[in-house]
This record gives structure tokens, sequence and C-alpha cells, in this order.
């Protein structure tokens, strides 16, 4: 493929990235604008939840696919499913049609980051798929950190269905760029679809992320719905994994979980996926409910993360080639450790709002190099015929992480804040403090009427939890680096 034509290629990859990313994040801001439309109040979580299942629980299925029928053919399915889910979430006329069109929003997308990047994998090799990952990984850190702003602008400005409806004609002009110039060479065989593998793999999925996102929220973790979601996890897994066994052309070959380095880069970006929603949930929360900045100081502490991601990444491929899959990962996630080790000493309601993002920075350093790292091996330590797959998986484990962190680090908060709470006179507490101390703090009008005793207690309660969470981040940190010392120090040969 020339010059031009992957330039091509690489743009409108990057644009549906893009587009993917900030769907996660751009609902947030307009959701109150839609409840006041459409109504449905008490289901308004699940406009989110089944987004973030049908993402998540696709994600493989994708990845194998795409070695099965080709890259442009899944992404393009992908692509129309996404499209079509936002053109119908801006017709929503009820808060059921709102979530059954994010479920199938979720779906498309799926399709959308894997295939992306099993892409960028064939087109470029090792040195030059380095900086091109951490070009797409800018891109996916860029649209979180605006997705909320530029969601409300929209809302002010067009009005809510415009924030879906503006895909459309981006998203179509990437498809479009991928279908015009993407070029693959397919074998012709006929394949035998694991569909029964495919469909316990979802559920199991569906039921792990259903408990994670709904539990300690909508219901509580010990409730007949948590522990039969749970119960669900497992059950579907062990089937899904007996499917495995037997299997024509399994989903998920079982050997690539088997592999060492893949198995353990995989383990890593799970760790990754956590640590890094950490921190973009925490840094603005921390900065606007604690130190009392604006929204926009809130953002940029977060926005450097998206400077020292890609930096990172575009060194990733030369480190590799130099000195070894081992010592990128060890040079990645010490930095990652040494930014949580500094990160709670600046947690404290008399930090300085640019020094978090400074301490953000490092954090993207880190970050981007490790992630890109587990990227890289998993691409290239299976043969192309199974490069989807093993992208897919790559994705799924660090979007998992990101979940299992969610209900950790929440819990971790929510605890230590309650805690706080308990011992301070005239301040009541209950289930979900977390979401009652943060509500009440990032609300400019709800802040600015209460008194000033009662403001400082519910600051210094929300610095105190989200402190001791960082603690769990800076574990994750460590066993991630000693995951590091078990990957093979072989140094790669270009490809």
């Amino acid at each position: 493929m020339d010059v031009q034509r992957r330039r091509l290629v690489l743009a409108s990859l990057l644009v549906a990235m893009f587009l993917s990313a900030m769907e996660g994040t751009i609902v947030a801001t307009a959701m109150p604008t839609i409840i006041g439309d459409l109504g449905g109040f008490s289901l308004f979580a699940w406009v989110f939840s089944l987004f973030l299942l049908a993402q998540v629980a696709s994600i493989p299925i994708y990845g194998r696919l795409s070695d099965v029928w080709g890259r442009k053919r899944v992404f393009s399915i992908g692509m129309i499913i996404f499209l079509l889910g936002s053109l119908l979430c801006g017709f929503s006329h009820s808060m059921v049609m709102l979530i059954i069109s994010r479920a199938i929003q979720g779906i498309g997308a799926g399709a959308i980051q894997p295939v992306a990047s099993t892409i960028v994998g064939d087109m470029y090799a090792l040195r030059e798929r380095a900086r091109v990952q951490g070009y797409i990984s800018g891109a996916w850190a860029l649209a979180s950190i605006i997705g909320p702003t530029f969601g409300g602008l929209i809302v002010q400005v067009i009005g809510w269905p415009w924030i879906f409806w503006i895909n459309v004609p981006i998203g179509l002009a990437a498809w479009l760029g991928i279908f015009l110039f993407h070029r693959e060479e397919l074998t012709l065989q006929k394949h035998t679809i694991d569909y029964v593998g495919s469909l316990t793999l979802v559920i199991g999925i569906s039921a792990l992320i259903l408990a994670l996102v709904q539990g300690g929220v909508v219901w509580s973790w010990l409730s007949w719905q948590s522990m039969f979601s749970f119960t669900s996890f497992l059950l579907f897994t062990i089937l899904f994994i007996l499917r495995q066994r037997v299997a024509a052309e399994p989903i998920l070959p079982l050997h690539l979980l088997s592999t060492r380095n893949v198995a353990l880069a995989n383990g890593i970006a799970l760790i990754i996926g956590g640590i890094t929603y950490g921190i973009s949930s925490f840094t603005p929360t921390f900065a606007q409910g604690v130190l009392g900045t604006s929204p926009v100081v809130a953002g940029l502490t977060i926005a450097t993360l998206s400077i020292g991601w890609p930096i990172a990444a575009s060194l990733s491929g030369p480190i590799i080639l130099s000195r070894g899959y081992r010592y990128s990962f060890i040079l990645g996630l010490s930095v990652t450790l040494l930014a949580t080790i500094i990160y709670p000493f600046l947690l404290t309601p008399y930090s300085n709002a640019w020094l978090l993002g400074v301490g953000t920075a490092m954090f993207g350093f880190g970050l981007g190099l490790s992630s890109t790292t587990s990227l890289l091996l998993v691409q290239t330590a299976v043969s192309y015929d199974q490069r989807g797959v093993s992208t897919g998986v790559n994705m799924f484990s660090r979007t998992l992480g990101s979940s299992l962190w969610v209900a950790i680090l929440g819990s971790i908060m929510d605890g230590v804040i309650a805690s706080r709470l308990r011992v301070q006179s005239g301040v009541q507490s209950n289930q979900g403090a977390t979401l009652n101390v943060t509500n009440v703090l990032l609300d400019p009008v709800a802040r600015a009427q209460l008194p000033l005793a009662k403001l400082h207690v519910l600051t210094h309660a929300l610095a105190t939890g989200i402190d001791r969470a960082f603690w769990f981040v800076c574990a994750s940190a460590l066993v991630g680096i000693i995951l590091t010392w078990f990957v093979s120090s072989t140094i790669p040969q270009q490809q």
C-alpha cells in the first residue's frame, strides 16, 4: 500500500475511533435535558450500562470475525450498526427506545476499536506501528476528555438529538475512506462460525458487566440480582471454555490464553485499563469537587494524559526493538508506579490544580508506554490469521479492567467517605455516600449554599476517599511490574 493511501486509511481509522470513544462520554452532560424531554429518570443508568455492556461483550467476537471475514468487511459492519444506532438514538421518543438504540450503538462500537488497531497492525511494521498506535490512543484519550464539554455545547446550541446525529455524516466519511482506500488480500476458504461459543461468551460477559455496573449503585452487592449475575457469569464462562475445547474454529482459541507472553500482556492490559479509569475519573472529580475549580480547569488536569500517552507510545517501538518487550514494560509501569506514589501527596484540599496536571502527564507517559507494548506484543506473538482475535482479546482485557476497577474503587471511596461522615457531627451518612457528596460538590449552586463548616467536612471526606482509592491504584501498578518480570526478554525482529 502506497504512503498516500495509508495516510487516508489511518485518518479514517482515527476519526472512527474518536467517534466511538466520545460516544461513551458525550451523553453524560446531555442526560438532564434528555430526561426532561423523555422522562424515565429511573431508567437513565441503563443508557450508559447497555452501551458499555454491548460494546464489551462484542469486542472478542469482532476480533475473531475480522480474521475470518476480513478487516474491511467487519469494520464496515460495525460502523454501519454504530451509525444506525446513532440515528435511532436521535429519533428516540421514549427512554426505552433510547436505551435499545444505545445497545445497538454499543454493538457497532465493539467492532471499531479492535478492528482499527488490527488494520494498523497489518499496514505498519513494528517500529512504525508503535508510533501509529500512539496516535490512536491519543485520539481515544482526547475524545474521552472533551466528550462531556462538547456534549454540553451541542445540547445548548442545537439540541440533544445532535449529540447522536453528528456521528452520521462524520462516520460515513470515515467508512468511505476505509472502503475506498484500504486493500487487503483474503484467502478464499470455507470457515465455520462458532455460534454456540459466541452466545455463551456474550451471555457470560454481559452478566459480569451488568453485575459490576449495577452492583453497589442500583442494587447492593449481596442482593439476589448481584448473586444471580455473578453466578451466571461463572456458569457461562465454564460453558464457553468447554465449547472452545471442541469447536472446529473456536471464537477464542484457548492456546492464545495459554501462551505465556500473550497471557501476561493481557493481564497487564487489564491492570492498565483499571489504572486509566482511576486517573481519568478521579482527577477531574478531585479538582472540581475538592479544590473547587471550574469544570474547564478540572478538564485540563486530565487533558495532560493525552500529551504523555502518545509521546510514550511513539517511543515504544525503538525501545522494544533495542531492548525488548520486558524492558519497555518495566520502564512504563515503573513510571506509572512512581506516579501513583507521588499522586496521593497531591490529593489534599490544599493542592494546586496544575500540579495534578503534571502528575497526570506522568501517568500518561507510563500508561502509554506499557499499553502500546502490551498491544504490540499480542500482535507480533501470533500469525496474521489470529491477529484480529488476539488484538480483540487485548482490547477486551483493557475495557474489562476499567469495569472491574469501577466497582472496586467506587466501593473503597464509598466506604471511606461514609466512615468519615459518620464521625462528623451534624452530617448524616447513608448508602451511596460517594454519589451524594460528589453531586453536591460538583454542583456550583448547591456548593455555594453549603455552610463553610459543612463544605469543609464534605471536601475533606471526598479527598480522603479518593486518596485511599489511589493506594489500590498504587498496588495495581506494583502487581503489573511483578508480571512484567515473567515476560520473555527476547528482542523481537523488525516485522
